[in-house]
């Protein structure tokens, strides 16, 4: 079991897809993305093997939840920023968690 101060140590914030991209470089298939989390944290980079539910038009100004308080990773030739969220479907592929209504962007998982 963690504590409730366990769980505010990671930092999930609501960010909006600017720019989706193929990224065929990496090891399985998956996007490089821009997301824009508002003033406070501005725009980070990321990559998502989620290349199965989603193609690049669905994407574009799609709200997302990511934890922004993890250290940066590289990833082949790209350093990821954040991590964007999601769920296994009934056939294993990531299926994105997003707020079913708008939020601020920024906003952080309470």
């Amino acid at each position: 079991m963690i504590s409730y101060d366990d769980f505010l140590k990671i930092d999930v914030r609501v960010g909006k897809i600017i720019k989706a991209e193929a990224f065929p470089e990496a090891r399985n298939p998956a996007y490089k993305l821009q997301i824009d989390f508002g003033g406070v944290i501005g725009i980070k980079k990321t990559s998502a093997q989620i290349t199965q539910n989603y193609t690049l038009d669905d994407l574009k100004d799609k709200l997302v939840s990511a934890v922004v308080n993890f250290p940066p990773k590289q990833i082949g030739p790209f350093m990821s920023e954040v991590l964007v969220l999601g769920y296994d479907d009934e056939n294993g592929h990531i299926t994105l968690i997003t707020p079913d209504k708008d939020a601020p962007l920024g906003q952080r998982l309470h």
